[in-house]
């Protein structure tokens, strides 16, 4: 079987309070979510009616199990979510402090399950034939994962759409400069990168959204997706078309799921045969569903709701 959208990367469980505005120390319950930014990204591309399956492995326990069943209840082939004895699955916590502060505790340490992705136990024919595959920085951080991420890459040979959620998180890299080198082989087996602007200076030492956006078509994809907050998206395609999307006005509960929730719906849109600005359109809107609701994986919007919500914004203009 070959997937509409097959994901690689990172995997675990969210644990998030259902107290907002409350440090950890204080928070009395919780609520328990599938997380993992590619592993949210098939969900948004199940949720709207996409064939989507992740790559990724868990730890052998309990929430491993949660995973599957999470995914499989998503409507997420779990057949490629692998086992490794190397630690745990991870879980990671939030605080919620809206609009715009939402630490992130990672428990990945000291090596997470997802990051023992091995090229030898990577199904490369699924990879060829998905329509689009999906991959993140954060997969690039550590080996095997990085070598198993850039085989994939490899075989891939840019068939079909290869998106490289550009995924910065500091915590996994040693420094900037390494985390660069291995971004800038990835992008030239890509060709879309989606990023934000903190993630587009890592990859390409830009910040400023146009020369970014230029910088990433330089460096060999084809379509480049600038995530610039509450000024909108920027993209800018290698045949010289610019679309400029404006935010989606709302009421902010945790923004932490947004940009799955983009990448979801933008891998929608893009297996539509939308043209880019319908996409990212859509894209935007999705994202900021999910900022006004509290968890990632269950708050993934159906296409009925993002259209919904897009007609809300045309009619308030």
């Amino acid at each position: 079987m070959s997937f509409e959208v097959l994901t690689m990367g990172r995997v675990g469980v969210d644990v998030y309070p259902l107290q907002t505005g409350v440090g950890l120390a204080d928070v009395t319950s919780f609520g328990k979510y599938l997380g993992g930014s590619p592993t949210n990204v098939a969900v948004a591309a199940a949720r709207h009616g996409r064939s989507a399956a992740v790559i990724t492995k868990t730890g052998r326990d309990p929430f491993g199990d949660f995973v599957r069943k999470a995914l499989e209840s998503y409507g997420v082939d779990s057949r490629f979510v692998g086992t490794s004895d190397i630690a745990p699955t991870p879980v990671t916590f939030c605080e919620i402090f809206p609009p715009d502060d939402f630490p992130l505790y990672f428990y990945r340490l000291p090596k997470a399950p997802d990051l023992d992705l091995r090229p030898d136990e990577t199904d490369l024919d699924a990879v060829r034939q998905a329509k689009i595959f999906w991959i993140t920085g954060t997969g690039l951080s550590e080996e095997p994962s990085r070598s198993a991420t850039l085989a994939a890459l490899a075989h891939r040979a840019k068939s079909g759409t290869t998106v490289f959620d550009l995924d910065w998180r500091p915590m996994f890299w040693q420094d900037t400069a390494e985390a660069r080198a291995y971004y800038a082989e990835a992008l030239r087996h890509t060709t879309v990168a989606v990023g934000n602007l903190d993630e587009c200076e890592v990859a390409t030492g830009e910040r400023e959204p146009y020369a970014a956006a230029k910088a990433l078509l330089g460096a060999g994809v084809e379509l480049a997706v600038v995530k610039q907050g509450p000024k909108g998206v920027l993209a800018m395609d290698r045949d010289g078309g610019v679309c400029e999307t404006p935010p989606v006005p709302v009421d902010v509960v945790n923004g932490l799921g947004a940009g799955d929730a983009f990448g979801g719906a933008l891998c929608h849109g893009l297996l539509s045969g939308w043209d880019t600005a319908r996409a990212v359109s859509f894209a935007n809107a999705a994202g900021a569903l999910v900022a006004g609701r509290l968890a990632c994986s269950d708050a993934m919007p159906t296409e009925a709701e993002v259209d919904n919500k897009l007609r809300e914004v045309s009619s308030a203009v």
